[in-house]
Formats: C-alpha cells, sequence, structure tokens
C-alpha cells in the first residue's frame, strides 16, 4: 500500500523548537514579576514579547519562502548489503536555496534494523555534499527504506521546518559479500602473512607437472631433473603446482541448534558467509565449489562446478537459506550427498552437536560420509559458556553455573576426541573465527595433498 503523500506546506511541518519553548517560558516568569514591581516594567516585558512573536513569525517566513529548499538522494555503494558487515549507506544532498540552514536528518530505517533514535546534525552547504552512516544487518533477506526527513531551521533556531524526500528503496541483504571481496582483492600468500593463516611445507610431489625451470637457491634438490641439466649443462629442476579441479563441497545445516546467536548473528549465518568466501577462494584456486543445505528435508543443492556463473548461483541459493526448527536428519545427508556427489571430494560439514547424545545419533552417518570423501566437520565453541567457565566464584550460584560450563566445555572436548578416533578432520572454533580458520584448513589440506 502506497503513503499518502502529504504537502511540505502543510501544518504538520511546522515544529517549535526548544529554544522557543525556553524564551516563551521566560517571558511567562517575567511578565508574572512584572505585575508586582510595576505598570512600567510590564509594558515594557509585554512590548518585548510581541517583539519575540514578530521575530519568530519572521522566522517562520523565512524558512518556508521556498516550496523545495534541498534535493536530496540516497545511494546505495554496493547495490546490495552485506550480512553481518558496517555497510556504508550515502545521501547525496545538493542546497537550492542562498541562504545556509542547519539540519536534522531522519531516515526511515528498515523495521528489521530496530533503530528508533537515528538522527543526524548538519549544515546545508553551497555545493553538492554527502552524507554517509552505516547500519549492519543482521538478517538476510528484502530491507525496505522509507522516507527521508530534514528539520530545517534558520541561524535563530526558533521555527523547525520538516521537509520530506519521498524516496521508498528496497535492497537485498546478501551473505557477507564485504568478506568475501576482502579475501578475493587478496593474494592467499597475502592472506597467510596477514590473517593468521597457517603457512605449510608440501609434502611429496602428489601434483600436477607444470613445467621444467633453471635451478635458484631453495628448491628442493629432489626435484633435480637430471636428464635436462646433462643436456642443457646447468641445473634444472621440475615445478609441481596444487592438483586443479578438485570438488570441495559445503553441507550447511540450517536445522534448530544452528538458530543459536552470537553476535547478532545466527551460526547458519556464520556458516553460510564462511561457505561463501570458501567458495570464492576455491573456485580462485581452480577447484570446483558445490552447495548441499538440509535439516528434516533437503533445501539447496548445487553441483560442484569452477564456470562463471558458479559463484551468482552459490550467493543466490545462500541468500534464500532460512532455518528450520526441525531436527536435522543425517540419514537422509547421507544419501542426497551419494547421490550428488559422485566422486571423492573435499566436504566442510557446518553443524552444531551441543550434547555428545546428538553427536552418537548422528555418527554413523558422518562416518559413511567420511569413508567416501574427505570430511572436515565444524565443531562450534560457545563462547558464553567458555566465559562462565572462566568467571569469578562468588556464591552457591555461580558455582553450580560454573560446574555446568565444565561440564559442557569436557563434553566437547570428548566430541572432537571421539571424531580424531574415527578419523574425521575437524574445526573447533568460535563463530567469528569461523571463516578464516576454514580457510586455513583448507589450504592445509591441500598443501598436504590430501585432496
Amino acid at each position: 500500500m502506497s503513503k499518502q503523500k502529504s504537502s511540505n506546506y502543510s501544518f504538520e511541518n511546522i515544529f517549535l523548537s526548544p529554544r522557543f519553548f525556553k524564551i516563551f517560558a521566560g517571558f511567562v516568569g517575567l511578565i508574572i514579576c512584572s505585575h508586582f514591581i510595576g505598570p512600567t516594567s510590564f509594558t515594557i516585558v509585554k512590548a518585548a514579547f510581541y517583539c519575540f512573536l514578530l521575530i519568530s513569525l519572521g522566522d517562520f517566513i523565512f524558512l518556508f519562502s521556498k516550496e523545495k529548499p534541498l534535493q536530496a538522494s540516497r545511494i546505495f555503494p554496493n547495490k546490495v548489503l552485506s550480512l553481518g558487515d558496517a555497510n556504508t549507506i550515502r545521501v547525496r544532498i545538493e542546497q537550492l536555496t542562498k541562504y545556509s540552514l542547519s539540519f536534522q536528518f531522519i531516515d526511515e530505517l528498515p523495521q528489521v534494523l530496530q533503530v528508533f533514535d537515528f538522527e543526524i546534525a548538519g549544515k546545508l552547504q553551497e555545493e553538492p555534499f554527502h552524507l554517509d552512516y552505516k547500519i549492519e544487518p543482521k538478517r538476510r533477506g528484502l530491507y525496505t527504506f522509507g522516507d527521508m526527513h530534514f528539520l530545517l531551521s534558520s541561524s535563530l533556531k526558533l521555527i523547525q521546518r520538516r521537509y520530506t524526500v519521498e524516496q521508498e528503496a528496497e535492497i537485498k541483504v546478501f551473505p557477507s559479500i564485504y568478506q568475501m571481496k576482502r579475501y578475493s582483492l587478496m593474494s592467499l600468500k597475502k592472506i597467510q602473512t596477514e590473517l593468521g593463516v597457517k603457512k605449510l611445507r608440501k609434502l611429496g610431489h602428489s601434483y600436477e607437472f607444470e613445467q621444467i625451470k633453471n635451478y635458484v637457491a631453495g628448491d628442493d634438490v629432489r626435484t633435480i631433473n637430471w636428464k635436462a641439466t646433462s643436456r642443457l649443462n646447468t641445473l634444472m629442476v621440475n615445478h609441481y603446482q596444487d592438483e586443479k579441479s578438485q570438488q570441495v563441497y559445503f553441507l550447511i545445516d540450517k536445522s534448530r541448534t544452528m538458530n543459536m546467536p552470537f553476535e547478532g548473528l545466527s551460526l547458519v549465518d556464520y556458516a553460510i558467509n564462511s561457505s561463501l568466501v570458501l567458495s570464492n577462494i576455491a573456485i580462485q584456486k581452480q577447484d570446483k565449489a558445490g552447495l548441499i543445505s538440509f535439516s528434516d528435508k533437503i533445501g539447496s543443492t548445487l553441483k560442484a562446478n569452477n564456470n562463471a556463473a558458479q559463484m551468482r548461483k552459490i550467493m543466490n541459493a545462500l541468500y534464500k537459506e532460512r532455518y528450520r526448527s526441525s531436527e536435522a536428519n543425517y540419514e537422509l545427508l547421507f544419501q542426497i550427498s551419494r547421490k550428488l556427489i559422485t566422486r571423492r571430494s573435499l566436504i566442510f560439514l557446518f553443524s552444531n552437536f551441543e550434547t555428545l547424545s546428538t553427536l552418537n545419533a548422528a555418527l554413523p552417518h558422518i562416518r559413511r560420509i567420511n569413508k567416501r570423501h574427505l570430511l572436515v566437520l565444524i565443531v562450534f565453541e560457545n563462547t558464553e559458556v567458555k566465559a562462565l567457565q572462566n568467571s569469578t566464584v562468588r556464591n552457591t550460584k555461580d558455582v553450580y553455573l560454573k560446574t555446568i560450563a565444565n561440564k559442557y566445555v569436557l563434553e566437547k572436548k570428548n566430541m572432537i576426541q571421539i571424531l580424531k578416533n574415527y578419523g574425521i578432520q575437524t574445526i573447533f572454533t568460535t563463530p567469528e573465527q569461523l571463516t578464516i580458520n576454514s580457510i586455513n584448513k583448507y589450504l592445509e589440506l591441500k598443501s598436504r595433498g590430501l585432496i
């Protein structure tokens, strides 16, 4: 339903400023006091009061002398918003009057942001200028922005005029595009040095042969090509590169346990953001990225590929994902993975096992997946429980809570040990460190030639 447009000259756009009320209240006090002082003082105060009203009327005429005092437009620099990141919204403002006005800018932000005190103060300038502010979406989906409002005032600041720029806009919030671009713009070597990714020595020569090149200090002497060396009378070495076109699948659990929030984002959203970044890196490394989401039933499925359209397909699929309140069906996951993933692949399974019993229920199906593929299971560390475990005990209640926290942490450690005993790769991580730890694991497995 469209909103009914109102004229910027209507009475509802006229406001008396706090300064006006303060001065008015001061005159009321002076008028009362002047009654006790004498008629002369009363006449002077009354005359001053009338002057004040005339000045206020002049301020009103000054503010409303031009129907359209400014132009404004909202600009989304990236055309879409990025989940969990500080997104910049730019407002371009152009003054259409010959005199300067102060303003308070109020934007009608999407209700899902739950921001009700948004306000920016400023002053109109002769040249067009920009106002920038940031929002941090915590949910994927379509966000609706409403009109933009300006409370204008002169240097007297007695009367305020509300000027509304009707510019409703809808924009989609996708998984973290900022993170994807951030890692995409860096070489993997730079990621390793700047973001904590471990640099690992490559083991063996289970890689694709690339070329023969001149020996330089630091090359592995075991790669010397003796035939080429004798023919050219100079040391030559075989150069290998990582085997390409390996399949990397991301299995995202969107069941009830993955709806747990951390820092405003659910575990599903952390998994989705990390899957998007890892898919982009895998495709940059010329591997193939694929996707399966599941709960009590299968959601999105994308067969692994590294063509030009694959990242767009993955992004659109992740944008539409929503968590479900049901339990995860790992038997169904095994069946669909066996059908969709027809050759040995690296699989990242993003799930959340809060108790040992839930892990034991899913373990037979997880082991079957691990026998066919190289499986990496993400185990989330509950930061709130960890903080509770390290907290200071002050009373009996604290002892009880700390005991439960210790039991929970110990159970998590037992889960990881059980998974390792069955030869299942694990990543034990906080939600905030999920992306960088997942990149670490991917590069580690590539370096070790396990995929």
